[in-house]
């Protein structure tokens, strides 16, 4: 689903050239739920943002799907992107003027999307906000914000959800519930779950964990139940 191939980023700070990950290579299969962690500066939301297709590496080739994205037009890509990925990020990104349930109606209106309304009122209710769709985000709490975003991220029901620091502005226990959200999606729907987290608590919690340090991978661990169904 996922192929990294001698991933690099290089950026220019001041007169010096940065390298924010070195020569990478990653390979995430279909439905796998992987947690990314490390320290602030260690290339985590940078990785996260080449797989969105956001941010284009310096070298090297990224593949979703087989579609290497890396060689795609800015239309092309966008296209793909619409169709494959989710992405949730921690500030929440919704729209101030807008309803819950709008702000989940209205990206699927623009890709133009069958039964959008239907389906804006399916999401709210499976993040549980059933009550709540009429509300703008200044009268939802940070935990209820973050489940419209989810919603939101799973309107083009995505094959690949990348989350980046989703509980890093709430408390342990709007925290929880929104990772458990983001669990039962992931293991209900077979979705590819890459999570960036400063929560080593819950990152053991994933089928597999990718420690990244200084632009490089250190450590990749799986899961004993993902050992046993590797072997």
């Amino acid at each position: 689903m996922i192929r990294l191939t001698n991933v690099s980023k290089v950026v220019t700070s001041g007169t010096e050239q940065l390298t924010i990950l070195h020569s990478l290579d990653l390979h995430v299969p279909n439905g796998q739920f992987v947690s990314v962690v490390g320290p602030s500066g260690s290339g985590k939301s940078t990785l996260l943002g080449l797989i969105a297709g956001l941010d284009a590496p310096t070298a090297g080739n990224i593949k979703l799907d087989g579609h290497d994205i890396t060689r795609m037009g800015e239309d092309s890509l966008a296209e793909l992107r619409g169709k494959l990925i989710g992405f949730i990020f921690q500030s929440f990104h919704l729209i101030p003027s807008l309803t819950a349930y709008e702000n989940i109606l209205v990206p699927m209106e623009i890709m133009g999307l069958d039964r959008a309304r239907v389906r804006a009122q399916t999401l709210l209710d499976e993040v549980g906000l059933h009550e709540r769709g009429h509300h703008y985000p200044s009268q939802l709490s940070g935990g209820e914000q973050q489940r419209v975003a989810i919603a939101r991220a799973f309107a083009n029901d995505p094959q690949i959800l990348l989350a980046d620091e989703p509980t890093g502005n709430l408390d342990s226990k709007n925290g929880a519930h929104i990772f458990e959200l983001l669990l039962k999606l992931n293991r209900e729907r077979g979705t590819t779950l890459l999570l960036v987290t400063h929560d080593h608590g819950l990152a053991d919690l994933a089928d597999r964990k990718i420690t990244l340090s200084d632009g490089r991978i250190v450590e990749d661990i799986l899961a004993q139940s993902e050992v046993h169904a590797v072997n």
